[in-house]
């Protein structure tokens, strides 16, 4: 993860305004990842690693009308499946992953997405945050996957400062409001990814600036900050 910018913790009651206001801008966030059971889901979150989602989507169209079960992806054979996902970063790994799993979920798990961390762990490709995603949003559990996005904003706003994905998640988990915590993962990566970016934060347009810890805001495009004398 990138080194961001170390600010002050944000206050609890600060947290829970940002919060109220995701929610009240979009009560039910989703996704960006296209799938149609919890097979796919898996199989795209392990595509998606070091690639955008528009792009495994637009690999993941054909493979998943080809095959939507582990049965299916494990008939299809690794030249296949690579064939299909060699427009995604690192495919030739991944498209072996695919395999590896489909026959692993057929072999230990009767063709089933097992509902645990461990379980999915234990399948190759799936790390901590692979397996927080499918729990999150298939099973709904209130996992938090820390991604890049999340990571740069749990510590630029001063939510959950930490040096590892996994302390800005532990952090995150005591913070966020209870009554949010399903969604806390969708609202947080989308904020990073479409308003508080990795360059330049677009603070001139964002729904949170008032409680955000970061400093300076960045002003809008052409527009220097008022000078104060």
């Amino acid at each position: 993860m990138a080194t961001v910018k170390k600010v002050k913790a944000l206050t609890r009651p600060a947290i829970d305004a940002i919060f109220d206001r995701f929610h009240e801008i979009e009560p039910e966030p989703k996704g960006e990842l296209d799938y149609v059971n919890a097979f796919t889901l898996l199989v795209a979150v392990v595509l998606s690693a070091q690639a955008t989602d528009v792009g495994v989507n637009k690999a993941t169209k054909e493979l998943f009308r080809l095959a939507s079960t582990p049965q299916a992806m494990v008939a299809l054979g690794v030249e296949r499946i690579t064939e299909l996902v060699k427009t995604i970063g690192l495919y030739r790994g991944k498209a072996k992953n695919v395999f590896t799993l489909s026959q692993m979920l057929i072999d230990l798990h009767g063709g089933e997405v097992p509902d645990n961390r461990e379980a999915l762990e234990a399948l190759p490709g799936v790390g901590r945050k692979t397996a927080n995603v499918v729990l999150n949003i298939w099973f709904k559990q209130p996992a938090i996957a820390v991604d890049t996005h999340l990571f740069r904003v749990g510590n630029r706003t001063g939510m959950a400062i930490g040096k590892t994905p996994l302390e800005v998640e532990l952090k995150l988990t005591k913070v966020v409001p209870q009554k949010y915590m399903l969604h806390a993962h969708h609202w947080l990566i989308l904020h990073g990814r479409y308003v508080c970016k990795a360059r330049k934060p677009e603070c001139w347009r964002c729904e949170i600036a008032q409680w955000c810890n970061f400093e300076p805001k960045s002003p809008p495009p052409n527009k220097p900050l008022a000078k104060h004398v």
